[in-house]
């Protein structure tokens, strides 16, 4: 009797033991989608960077920039200072959006100045681009930092192609913390190259990008290879990624693999974690 006693204890106590194991794994199920969002935004805020250089390294005339027609990413509260620096080769051009926020063509709000430095014509193999953001805000996120773009000529296919390096440090608008973000890649020009049209670019980059997110927590996002970030220039797309897999994986945490769709023009992503699929709305 004594003997069947203790294998019901034991019996109960495992039972008590399984059951609270189940209860905290169910409790830790992660579902954090915040690191992978923020990722997000700042890929699309050094990507926005590259949009208005290229805009405005076109011909480097106020005539090229089309800033109130409707497929330009400038809008009219945008102004346009154009220098050559000093004992250099070097031209430049500083877009301000003045003090106040600048609604512009892609939807995204802007103010302060980014300035645009090239070593070159903007189409000429191995001109080098430098921007730095100057008390810059997109949608209320402070932008810091400075980021490269290097001409690397056309590819086998006849694209011309860049490689971007980037350290930039965004101030989230809720004031929810800083995510520092230091990206590495390469943006090819794969449509829309010989004509003046804004609205029929389209560019396909890979790479990777490394950083910390707004809680401090590092992280890593590769872009998966055959699988790039496609942005679309044409009217109602230009604002997202329309396409493309990014694999962000925050310190200690699995992987979050966000998916930005088949090509159509929204502001929908997934982020899936532990074979579990979320919806994020991409800022």
């Amino acid at each position: 009797m004594k003997k069947l006693s203790n294998i019901l204890i034991l019996g109960l106590s495992l039972g008590l033991i399984l059951s609270s194991c189940k209860k905290k794994e169910t409790r830790e199920e992660d579902t954090d989608t915040q690191s992978a969002s923020e990722s997000s935004l700042a890929t699309s805020i050094d990507n926005d960077m590259n949009n208005i250089a290229d805009e405005a390294g076109r011909n480097k005339s106020v005539s090229s920039f089309k800033t109130t027609e409707v497929n330009a990413i400038l809008s009219a509260c945008s102004t346009l200072h154009f220098d050559t620096l000093v004992n250099t080769n070097a031209d430049s051009i500083t877009v301000n959006f003045g003090a106040n926020n600048c609604l512009c063509g892609d939807g995204r709000y802007r103010r302060g100045s980014l300035l645009i430095v090239y070593t070159g014509k903007y189409r000429d193999s191995l001109t080098t681009i430098t921007i730095t953001p100057q008390n810059y805000y997109v949608n209320d996120n402070k932008v810091s930092g400075n980021k490269t773009v290097k001409n690397l000529g056309h590819n086998t296919q006849g694209h011309l192609v860049y490689d971007i390096n980037a350290n930039l440090s965004i101030l989230k608008a809720d004031n929810s913390g800083t995510v520092q973000w230091t990206g590495s890649r390469q943006r090819e020009w794969v449509s829309g190259e010989n004509t003046l049209l804004w609205l029929d670019d389209k560019y396909s980059i890979t790479g990777s990008a490394s950083g910390t997110n707004a809680n401090g927590r590092s992280f890593t996002s590769i872009i998966t290879t055959g699988k790039p970030l496609i942005r679309d220039m044409s009217i109602g797309c230009r604002k997202h990624f329309v396409s493309g897999e990014i694999r962000h994986t925050p310190q200690g945490k699995p992987t979050r693999i966000i998916d930005f769709g088949n090509g159509t023009c929204d502001d929908q992503a997934t982020v899936t974690i532990n074979s579990k699929t979320y919806t994020i709305t991409l800022p």
